[in-house]
């Protein structure tokens, strides 16, 4: 059970990683561009892998249908509803965003949530974590924090409570971790298939509105080359592990 709620960690603190370098390094934004295309080739390797087949594989193809739909979906209406707050740019290195800072921590805690508790699920039975999921969360968790932490300080955020705030993240992080596998540790295949689902649907949704543009308008045509190394990544650690 803590095992689970460690790797929820390990995963959210890579957006305190990244608020860290966004405060004191000088990254250039063709090399967060870089991180943001190979963290989507894993990303959506994990989404089709680790969620989505193995959805289908346990639950059958109707669970994971109305589970993907419905990530999909409602990521983007409550996406759609943040981004009018102030947290568009939320993943965006380049983010010149004055928005909300309240909204851009809870864009952050949006994404994390469905992921962490996934890693929390993938516990279940074999007591090993996946390795390709926890991979992919913590890539796509750096950009996050290094774009989101460029917001917040533009909206006056003192660095001290910027912290504050992504260590909030890091421990929510952890504690839908150890939910995921506390909770659904007795639940139907089908329940479980639906919700890894419902998290794929989220995080498909999530990389083509928010790192996919940023990517390739920091790395340009190279970007492709890189999303399909980290995609080949996925596979690796898929076949693998």
């Amino acid at each position: 059970m803590w095992n689970a709620a460690m790797w929820g960690a390990v995963s959210g603190s890579a957006v305190l990683l990244g608020a860290l370098a966004a405060m004191f390094l000088p990254i250039k934004k063709r090399i967060i561009g870089f991180i943001m295309a190979f963290g989507t080739g894993v990303l959506i390797g994990a989404a089709t892998y680790e969620l989505l087949g193995e959805s289908v594989h346990k639950g059958g193809i109707k669970a994971t249908s109305i589970g993907f739909l419905a990530g999909a979906i409602i990521f983007t209406l409550f996406d759609f509803f943040i981004s009018r707050q102030g947290a568009k740019e939320r993943k965006r290195s380049g983010s010149s965003n004055e928005g909300s800072g309240l909204a851009i921590f809870i864009g952050t805690v949006m994404d994390a949530i469905p992921e962490s508790i996934m890693i929390g699920a993938s516990l279940i039975g074999s007591q090993t974590v996946s390795w390709l999921l926890v991979a992919a969360i913590f890539i796509s968790n750096i950009p996050e924090g290094l774009s989101s932490t460029s917001g917040l300080l533009k909206s006056n955020y003192s660095k001290k409570k910027i912290l504050l705030l992504w260590f909030a993240v890091l421990f929510i992080s952890s504690f839908s971790s150890w939910g995921g596998y506390f909770f659904l540790d007795h639940a139907s295949e089908a329940l479980i298939a639906g919700i890894a689902a419902f998290a794929g649907g989220g995080i498909i949704a999530m990389v083509s509105s928010t790192m996919m543009p940023e990517a390739y308008e920091e790395g340009g045509p190279v970007t492709g080359l890189i999303a399909a190394l980290g995609l080949f990544a996925s596979l690796l650690l898929n076949h693998f592990s």
